[in-house]
């Protein structure tokens, strides 16, 4: 082989195995910050998602990961919102944001915590369990005060549903996909596709894995609001939930960039939580 010729193939081979090793690179626990964005609009799922994320970070595993909340990070799809307050509060605390009562405050403490975990070396994580237009909204903010930072690198988005970039705002996605790390990955809904399916028609007897009082306290809160509004005044009814089962399809994200996307289903997410 000429040494040009071999020169080429093995930077050609050089540049394919950077660029597996970067869309590898995940979640770093020491410095990164995990932002967590629910747009609660319309459909309840979000708040089964809320208590399952909750049960991640009460885990020993997991408990000291930088993270924040935020409810509202709706696009443009319309009906009525489905007020978490009530459980983001119990299972987050303080750190969480309210985007839909608050927006401009949202915003604010977001680009805040942002802005501090890249000046300590960190990259920001976003699990969009809905759509990107609210982070379109703190991202331009941060590029407003710091042009010079490579989003590219510093922040990444991960996505797993086809219908929340729809009811995205063309431009916001637009956005978001040109100047972050922009993961899109398989739905959440699924079993069997790549990323647990953590939506399940049948009964999950969770109370035999958790005995957390405090997190039971959250699931027994986000089952009792998900009932209250699932399908009313025109909300999106959720099948799996009216039947008594569980739709935590959100928390496939989070499971990605952990590295928890082997778990398969509901069951195994569990029995996983409880055998660590």
């Amino acid at each position: 082989m000429e040494i040009r010729a071999f020169t080429l193939l093995m930077g050609s081979l050089l540049f394919g195995f950077l660029g597996m090793y970067a869309q590898d690179t995940r979640f770093d626990s020491s410095r990164d910050l995990l932002l967590a964005q629910f747009d609660c609009k319309t459909d309840v799922d979000d708040l089964h998602t809320v208590a399952a994320l909750a049960t991640i970070l009460r885990h020993p595993k997991y408990q000291n990961i930088n993270y924040h909340a935020v409810a509202g990070a709706y696009g443009i799809q319309e009906g009525f919102y489905v007020p978490p307050n009530e459980l983001f509060q119990l299972a987050f605390g303080a750190r969480w944001s309210d985007a839909h009562n608050q927006g401009n405050m949202a915003m604010q403490e977001v680009l805040t915590l942002v802005e501090k975990a890249i000046e300590q070396g960190g990259n920001i994580w976003v699990a969009e369990a809905g759509q990107s237009d609210f982070s379109a909204r703190w991202i331009r903010a941060l590029l407003a005060l710091r042009p010079e930072l490579n989003t590219k690198q510093r922040i990444h988005i991960v996505q797993h549903s086809d219908w929340n970039e729809e009811v995205t705002a063309s431009e916001n996605l637009e956005f978001v996909k040109k100047v972050t790390d922009y993961r899109k990955i398989p739905d959440g809904n699924v079993v069997g596709n790549g990323t647990p399916g953590f939506r399940s028609d049948e009964i999950i007897d969770w109370r035999k894995y958790i005995e957390d009082t405090k997190l039971i306290a959250i699931w027994e809160t986000a089952l009792r609001i998900g009932n209250q509004y699932n399908g009313k005044e025109g909300r999106y009814l959720n099948t799996s939930i009216a039947n008594g089962g569980l739709d935590f399809s959100d928390l496939s994200e989070t499971c990605y960039l952990l590295h928890l996307d082997t778990i398969k289903d509901a069951n195994a997410f569990f029995a996983f939580f409880t055998d660590q």
